[in-house]
């Protein structure tokens, strides 16, 4: 009994002094938030900035919507690992999150967004990282371009419509933008059957899947969940040779 004493008591004020750090923690980082004047809207994603992006602090831009738009970069180097190394097409590359992992392994990425605003941000990202010669940066309408492009691979990230798709119990494919889901997958297929598509955590899964048996010939088809400090924040799927590991780097 008397050693236990001590130690139920040395249990108690290590819980405390967890719990007091946690609050000093987030008592700077709110100070920092005030000092910076980060937008409330984007705050929460603020504080996960090094999640985004782990040169934050070297100069990286993002727009209000690219915020909560870019993929967490441990799930762009994951993405990247499995695109096979040769010419990616990143159709809506916003900031360039996913464009600077593809330009880590690959040999050569076209990164293409509407918004000169966002292409600009995500050239000066890219510079951040020393990759920027390994990017074509382009403005123009995926959809329209997608005739003219060749490559070996295609990522697909189309814009979820912000925040609020998280209301959504089943989000389904025909709430993607600037179209569905399976009009954005047949115009990637023109390019090349090894696609690489990022969803929201609350995808139809069923929908997903039948994007490979609509296709013809029907593709494989790979489903994984991409976590996030043991947070759910998307959902991957891989087509063709993407699936698998068939085009995974070592």
């Amino acid at each position: 009994m008397k050693t236990e004493v001590p130690i139920q008591r040395k249990i108690r004020r290590s819980k405390r002094q967890r719990k007091l750090a946690k609050r000093r923690v987030k008592k700077r980082a709110k100070k920092r938030v005030k000092e910076e004047g980060v937008s409330p809207l984007v705050e929460k994603y603020w504080l996960q900035r090094y999640d985004l992006f782990s040169k934050y602090d070297e100069g990286v831009k993002l727009d209000e919507e690219g915020w909560f738009s870019v993929t967490p970069e441990e799930i762009a180097v994951r993405h990247a690992e499995r695109s096979g190394g040769g010419v990616v097409v990143d159709c809506f590359a916003g900031v360039g999150g996913n464009s600077i992992q593809f330009a880590k392994m690959c040999y050569h990425v076209v990164a293409i967004d509407i918004d000169p605003q966002k292409v600009e941000m995500a050239l000066s990202n890219a510079k951040v990282y020393g990759l920027e010669d390994y990017v074509d940066f382009i403005v123009g309408d995926f959809i329209q371009l997608a005739p003219s492009l060749k490559a070996d691979a295609v990522f697909l990230s189309p814009p979820w419509g912000g925040p609020s798709y998280k209301a959504t119990k089943n989000f389904t494919l025909d709430l993607l933008k600037p179209k569905d889901g399976y009009s954005l997958f047949q115009i990637a297929q023109t390019i090349t059957p090894n696609i690489i598509m990022f969803l929201p955590r609350n995808v139809d899964l069923l929908q997903v899947e039948e994007l490979s048996w609509l296709s013809s010939p029907p593709l494989c088809v790979e489903i994984e969940k991409n976590y996030v400090n043991s947070y759910l924040k998307g959902i991957t799927a891989y087509f063709g040779d993407a699936a698998f590991g068939k085009m995974e780097l070592s």
